[in-house]
């Protein structure tokens, strides 16, 4: 069972949250905050929460600002009213955002990405060797950082505004390399792009429908008009 804790200003979405939550037998709320000052206070208080539902937009400090303060934040899912800010929340590797107003549904499926990127942190790590020329693991320069992500570990890569983004099933990673730099580095094969803006691991992927690339955990990427006859093909469909 999670542990959970509301930061919102906006009591409609706070009621909600806590409906949503006590709706949900492997969730349980520890604090549902109105704002970033009694948020410092609960987190320095030495209480613990698994999972931040933490607004952006609050009086004071906005969410993201607050994110930035925590030293060892916990995993979170923001909630906004303006789906504009994906690169800061790549970098701040957040594990999902609801957009106001959302449903039980994308609520959940937000719950079940966290749950996911929980049991893959704790997981056996994988098999270090690679297949014969071909590396297990690539360095990405984010920010200052130089951060080691294991091939196999890779969901997809998306182009998103001027960054490159890594998404595993366990974190995100901003990457100072443009979206072509960083396709030239991953071996053919595995990786394919089926996007101008993705290139997909083949070997996590659940389902194709309606030209939308399923992966396990929960994540999809669209499949580009230009890219879909030789992607369909590939599937030997």
């Amino acid at each position: 069972m999670l542990n959970c804790a509301i930061i919102d200003d906006d009591e409609i979405a706070r009621l909600t949250l806590e409906r949503f939550i006590e709706d949900s037998a492997d969730l349980h709320l520890v604090a549902s905050l109105p704002g970033p000052m009694e948020a410092l206070a609960f987190l320095k208080s030495g209480q613990k929460a698994d999972l931040l539902f933490l607004d952006v937009q609050m009086p004071l400090l906005s969410g993201l600002e607050l994110l930035r303060l925590l030293p060892a934040p916990p995993k979170v899912v923001l909630i906004t009213s303006r789906p504009d800010f994906a690169v800061e929340a790549f970098e701040l590797q957040v594990s999902d955002y609801l957009v106001k107003p959302f449903d039980f549904e994308r609520f959940r499926q937000a719950v079940e990405r966290v749950s996911e990127q929980l049991r893959v942190a704790t997981a056996p790590p994988a098999t270090p060797e690679g297949s014969a020329g071909v590396p297990a693991a690539m360095f990405i320069k984010s920010s200052t950082r130089h951060v080691r992500v294991p091939l196999a570990d890779i969901l997809y890569v998306e182009a998103v505004s001027n960054y490159a983004v890594v998404v595993t099933r366990g974190q995100q990673v901003v990457s100072n390399q443009s979206f072509k730099e960083l396709a030239d580095r991953l071996p053919s094969g595995t990786f394919e792009r089926v996007h101008r803006s993705y290139i997909i691991n083949r070997d996590h992927i659940e389902a194709v429908e309606d030209k939308v690339i399923h992966f396990i955990g929960g994540r999809s990427v669209p499949i580009g008009k230009t890219y879909l006859s030789d992607f369909m093909a590939s599937l030997k469909v």
